[in-house]
């Protein structure tokens, strides 16, 4: 057979993921703080993008006001047509002094003085004005403390001398946010130049600061730290605290014999272990945790059916300033400067195309959503239905992976609380009887009720509640029920039987 040269011409076609293309994908999966701070950026990089804000009522209100304010009753207030008051024509319109008013007035001029006079005038004047801005007393008043703060407040008060406070000084900056010292006091001593006999007197000068328990290095310190201010640490207590594991294993029968106590002493020991912090500093954790936001809401309507709808509050605004593209555009002759302009334009168009079908998206799986699981609103979470991403994806028309991407970071604001999208898809037991699968949530609940039902003399086994289930309809294995009740942080049967058995002597 003979080699010979030819041209051949094939017509092929290809996905070609576009900047464009890509973006609209990546505002799908990204939560509403991390779409405004998106934006932010894409604001800033194109001159052609502005936010939407809402309209401020305020002026129209207050200029509202102003039209209203001449059509009073003269007689009913009584300061009207007076510019300016004194203090003795207030007293005799009042009847009474400025003292026996306000008493906690701070006074004239004359009593305090020019300068502190003044100062209060701008105060009051400031809180005036600045009402509309939110400005509250309160609000400054009450400012959290901090363990920085706090602990730098009885540096200060402590009897330590230059060198000793700024030891203890370096020991406050290696506090984390549980109060713990997670710095080595060996570096400290070395970056300081300090005896290392020093450094660890200055720790103990630390470790009596209040609450007691701070600048513990473990858990076991901390513990021994609080049991020794109440004059608790004994041998016996001594050995419990060295030997945590022990009774985070439950293993009660091995802490009596290192202890050297009975089963009723070793009850009131764990009684005064369950009454310590373990973390004293958490108490001065000034942040607060953020709330969640839901992206959509879902509530009843009055036709009986579930009314879904976006939260305006997590739906950025952004418009495309075409006055100032059309203004900017004519004056505009280097082709490189209409290059940059018309793709400014270009960007700006698909952000806000791609912002509304992603908002559009959102609406549509989460309409779905509610479809599927309309039981679960409507009795709770044991008529939870098995559902994936691939029957919604089918349902709506789109594909799996998009499907995926929506649900991420996203949350439902429902008449039963606020849920992860995520949370409506779950895995499928099948049924003991050949009818309608199982939700494993709804089988996750079943089980947690189950041992919160169960007696003393009765801890179920995994064996046992394998049984019960069997006989409601759910087909399921140990080692699944086994899983399940790991990941809900509930001992073992043999465990559980431990515990409530000292629970119920000690109640003896």
């Amino acid at each position: 057979m003979a080699l010979a040269a030819k041209l051949q011409l094939r017509q092929s076609q290809s996905l070609v993921m576009t900047p464009q293309l890509m973006q609209s994908i990546r505002l799908l999966q990204l939560t509403h703080v991390e779409l405004e701070r998106f934006i932010d950026e894409e604001i800033e990089r194109n001159p052609l993008l502005e936010r939407a804000e809402p309209q401020d009522d305020a002026a129209s209100d207050q200029a509202q006001k102003s039209e209203a304010a001449p059509e009073r009753d003269s007689a009913g207030d009584w300061f009207e047509g007076e510019t300016e008051w004194s203090a003795e024509a207030i007293s005799q319109k009042l009847d009474s002094s400025l003292e026996n008013l306000f008493p906690d007035d701070p006074g004239t001029s004359e009593r305090l003085g020019p300068d502190l006079t003044a100062q209060w005038k701008s105060a009051a004047g400031s809180a005036g004005t600045a009402s509309s801005e939110g400005f509250d007393v309160g609000d400054m008043a009450a400012a959290a403390v901090t363990l920085r703060e706090h602990v730098g407040e009885q540096i200060a008060l402590a009897s330590l001398n230059p060198g000793e406070r700024l030891i203890a000084g370096e020991l406050a900056e290696g506090l984390d946010e549980a109060g713990y010292l997670r710095a080595d006091l060996s570096d400290i001593a070395a970056r300081l130049g300090a005896d290392g006999a020093m450094v660890a007197r200055v720790l103990g000068i630390c470790q009596t600061f209040e609450p007691v328990g701070l600048f513990a290095r473990d858990l076991a310190e901390c513990l021994s730290l609080q049991l020794q201010s109440r004059d608790r640490l004994d041998p016996a207590m001594k050995a419990l605290v060295a030997n945590l594991e022990l009774l985070a294993r439950r293993d009660f029968q091995t802490l009596k014999r290192i202890c050297g106590v009975d089963e009723e002493d070793l009850l009131d020991m764990l009684a005064e272990i369950r009454a310590l912090d373990p973390r004293p500093g958490l108490a001065f954790s000034g942040g607060a945790s953020d709330a969640i936001v839901a992206d959509v809401e879902v509530r009843a309507a009055n036709d009986g059916s579930w009314a879904v709808e976006l939260n305006a509050d997590t739906l950025p605004r952004v418009l495309v300033d075409n006055v100032y593209f059309a203004r900017v555009s004519s004056h505009v002759k280097d082709q490189a400067e209409k290059d940059f302009l018309a793709e400014c334009l270009q960007n700006a168009n698909w952000l806000t195309r791609s912002l509304d079908q992603r908002a559009k998206t959102i609406l549509k799986v989460a309409s779905e959503i509610v479809r599927q699981q309309d039981a679960f609103l409507v009795h709770g979470v044991r008529h939870l239905k098995p559902l994936n991403l691939r029957t919604v994806a089918d349902a709506i028309g789109m594909h799996e992976s998009t499907v995926s991407r929506v649900t991420a970071n996203k949350y439902m604001l429902t008449p039963r609380g606020v849920f992860e999208l995520r949370y409506f898809f779950t895995a499928s037991i099948a049924s003991a009887e050949g009818g309608e699968a199982h939700s494993s949530e709804a089988v996750r609940d079943r089980i947690k009720q189950m041992i919160d039902e169960e007696k003393p003399s009765d801890v179920l086994s995994d064996d046992a509640i394998v049984d019960m289930l069997k006989e409601s309809g759910v087909d399921i294995a140990r080692r699944t029920v086994a899983k399940y009740r790991e990941g809900m942080n509930i001992p073992s049967s043999v465990q559980r039987r431990r515990e409530k058995r000292a629970l119920a002597n000690a109640g003896r």
